[in-house]
């Protein structure tokens, strides 16, 4: 995953800031895969604030701009990147599309909302990356669409392992504006946490569902 060091601190202290994230050891958020977890993520929040939205939007532009080169089209991971692929769609005078976590169950059952031709190139669009499966999903219901998926852009990633090589795996180059090393940085500068914290983070971030069970 590739991510650049003064971006992502800065978009770390600003999901801090307006509690995106939250990162609470003493009592832990459970997800819906099971697994308790220290930090919760939720980058719709960020919608809420222009400045934040507007930071993230430039941001996406500048990736897009020049790591993919031109493109035909953005699409959006439902639902966390719909409204922020949109944003990066108007800015670039470019269409829109977005893909559902599922088919529609009733109507014309699609799982691609909007417009897809053959052959067109695209950038994805996702708020946040933990396992990637979902993320990787989107990817190929696109392909098999007959779109070239040249890569996908995320707000924040967890950083796992897992993700990486899913992403490597699956030939979609992948990069985050922020990620967990740098906010756990990040956090700690602004006093979310102590560096007493830092050891019960770090052994998360290693292994969620071995934590979970202590």
């Amino acid at each position: 995953m590739f991510v650049k060091e003064e971006t992502a601190l800065k978009v770390a202290q600003e999901l801090l800031k307006v509690k995106a994230i939250k990162l609470n050891l003493k009592k832990p958020y459970l997800w819906a895969s099971g697994w308790k977890s220290p930090i919760y993520c939720d980058n719709r929040i960020t919608l809420s604030y222009p400045s934040i939205r507007t930071y993230i939007r430039q941001q996406f532009v500048n990736i897009i701009s020049e790591e993919f080169g031109d493109i035909d089209l953005i699409a959006g991971v439902a639902t966390g990147g719909i409204a922020h692929g949109v944003l990066v769609a108007q800015d670039l005078g470019l269409p829109f599309a977005y893909v559902r976590s599922s088919p529609k169950e009733h109507g014309l059952e699609n799982k691609i909302e909007g417009v897809i031709e053959s052959g067109q190139s695209v950038i994805v669009i996702e708020d946040l990356i933990s396992t990637g499966e979902s993320s990787l999903r989107a990817v190929m219901a696109l392909r098999d669409a007959g779109a070239n998926v040249k890569g996908l852009v995320a707000i924040f990633t967890y950083g796992f392992d897992v993700a990486d090589k899913k992403f490597k795996e699956s030939a979609c180059p992948a990069f985050a504006l922020s990620d967990y090393n740098y906010l756990i940085q990040q956090a700690l500068a602004d006093n979310f946490v102590r560096e007493s914290d830092l050891e019960a983070l770090k052994k998360w971030r290693q292994n969620p569902s071995e934590w979970s069970k202590s």
